[in-house]
């Protein structure tokens, strides 16, 4: 078991417009990137358990080899500036992630 934070350099989310959030996870090293990539240690039902979402509010996860990163897209819960959204940049979003543990 190694600790997401432990093996990233950069765990980020963002806005992807008004009705979606992403998240980039850019991996210290190729050797470790490989192994999340080889295992789909970042999936679909890590992230629907991560943040509470169905299968069809997960828009896309890309491994994207010449960063050495993986990048998913959400459904946000409340679109950006609505009454009651709290993070209108979804700057904050990634948090979940800095407690993941993954089996390599």
């Amino acid at each position: 078991m190694v600790k997401l934070i432990d093996v990233a350099k950069v765990i980020r989310s963002k806005n992807s417009g008004p009705f979606e959030l992403t998240f980039d996870i850019i991996f210290k090293d190729r050797e470790i990137y490989e192994k999340v990539k080889g295992k789909k240690a970042i999936n679909s039902e890590l992230i629907q358990k991560l943040y509470k979402i169905s299968a069809e509010q997960i828009i896309g996860i890309f491994y994207f080899d010449p960063a050495q990163a993986v990048k998913f897209t959400i459904v946000r819960p409340r679109p950006a500036g609505n009454l009651g959204e709290t993070d209108i940049y979804g700057a904050q979003q990634h948090a979940p992630l800095l407690k993941v543990e993954l089996t390599l």
